[in-house]
């Protein structure tokens, strides 16, 4: 508190304004490199394409099952990352 010439005192310090905000804002990325996805897709794929064909063209639709269902898992991740979250926050003016 600060005394006046005319001995009035006054509030040297303002009460602060304080509100929330709502603020989206990107999801933390746990794994950088899609390893999960990828893995998980390729061996679904694999799976799949192993049920297709016999011989060696079994081996080839598993080979292929296995490129594709990593491609697959991988966008699908990185799909996942990309969203957002929306989080409060609290200001104070």
């Amino acid at each position: 508190m600060v005394t006046g010439a005319a001995g009035a005192q006054t509030k040297s310090k303002k009460t602060p304004h304080c509100y929330n905000v709502e603020v989206q804002r990107p999801k933390q990325i746990k794994d950088q490199h899609k390893i999960a996805g990828t893995a998980i897709g390729a061996v679904a794929g694999g799976l799949l394409g192993n049920q297709v064909g016999g011989g060696n063209g079994k081996k080839l639709a598993t080979a292929a099952g296995a490129v594709g269902g990593a491609f697959a898992g991988r966008k699908i991740q990185e799909n996942q990352q990309n969203k957002t979250e929306t989080v409060i926050e609290r200001r104070c003016d």
